[in-house]
């Protein structure tokens, strides 16, 4: 979407220095930039050589106005405090597509459901039964949303404001979203969770209840192929902020904290809880009833047992059973000396 810098700096926060009237069309590195492109640098180093790249205009730090205060740029700079950040938003208003929004003729949109202003649905998207979309959402082709497959039965999916379903996602009924979510193609969210009873006369397993609800917070994004159960009697939560990778697995009854960031092929069992701004790296594994205490950080592949309660602002942990990585490293450092007296030994 084409737009001047003169309304990218207002809706970015930005100072811009140079002629507000030049438009641009997307982002990209230096090495591949075009003339209607955005840039960004973090350090005078590599300012040079954005100015003596093709783009059209550049996002830095206060340290190019410093510089431009003794010689016009070569090209318009819009100054940020936080220009990695800056540019992150400005491809996504950049991205914003100017075709008309509908609903595709191939979509079956059920009569009870409840579409917002400007909702967009893809081909062969279904909206089921008491669905409510709010303003400018957009379904992707291929998506099921509410189609009452679920054992929630009497409620709808309800999905905010400015949110962006991709294609081929499954949204159970009985989940809620708020605004400005993300999700990628494939996701499947409120499916029923692994839960079941066995039969002792039998040895038979029987499906244990898995009534309860899925909601999402704004702002959230969910990777593509991800899955994240409803509760089995209340529900699961995954607060205002979080960031989800391709390929998590979120069980029932867990609560997502705010601002939490989860890699991919993470796997959460059932009742977990991650408190605010933890950040996981890819493969880690929790076990059930497990709590993760604010800010903590998991490095890849940690293993957590069951009802373990790992604590510490950010305490970097890593290994299975998960432990500070200070602890982890010494254990690595008396293995590999104890391996060595016994490689010595047995000379």
């Amino acid at each position: 979407m084409k737009q001047s810098l003169r309304s990218l700096a207002e809706k970015l926060g930005c100072r811009l220095i140079g002629s507000g009237s030049i438009t641009v069309t997307g982002v990209s590195s230096l090495q591949s930039a075009i003339k209607e492109s955005l840039v960004f640098v973090e350090d005078t180093q590599h300012l040079d050589t954005a100015l003596r790249s093709a783009a059209a205009a550049i996002i830095a730090g206060e340290f190019a106005a410093t510089k431009s205060a003794t010689k016009a740029p070569s090209k318009p700079i819009l100054i940020s405090a936080q220009p990695r950040l800056a540019f992150a938003r400005a491809e996504r208003l950049l991205a914003r597509a100017e075709s008309d929004r509908a609903v595709h003729p191939s979509a079956i949109v059920a009569a009870s459901a409840k579409l917002g202003k400007k909702v967009a649905i893809g081909a062969g998207a279904m909206i089921g039964e008491r669905t409510k979309i709010g303003d400018e959402t957009t379904i992707g082709s291929g998506s099921v949303i509410g189609d009452n497959t679920g054992t929630t039965a009497g409620e709808g999916v309800v999905i905010g404001s400015h949110c962006s379903i991709d294609a081929n996602v499954t949204i159970y009924p009985g989940t809620i979203l708020g605004s400005r979510v993300t999700v990628q193609a494939g996701a499947v969210l409120g499916s029923a969770g692994f839960g079941y009873v066995k039969d002792s006369e039998t040895g038979h397993y029987e499906r244990s209840p898995q009534i309860g609800r899925l909601v999402i917070e704004d702002d959230v994004e969910i990777g593509a192929n991800s899955t994240i159960d409803r509760g089995a009697l209340d529900e699961t939560r995954i607060r205002r902020g979080a960031k989800i990778d391709n390929l998590v697995h979120i069980g029932h009854n867990v609560q997502i904290g705010e601002n939490v960031v989860i890699a991919a092929q993470t796997g959460l069992s059932g009742s977990v809880i991650i408190e605010d701004n933890v950040i996981m790296g890819g493969q880690v594994g929790i076990g059930d009833h497990a709590r993760v205490e604010e800010s903590a950080v998991l490095g890849a592949q940690c293993g957590i047992p069951s009802k373990k309660v790992l604590r510490g602002k950010g305490v970097v942990f890593w290994g299975t059973p998960a432990r500070p990585i200070k602890e982890y490293l010494k254990e690595l450092a008396f293995l590999s000396k104890s391996a060595k007296r016994e490689s010595g030994s047995r000379s």
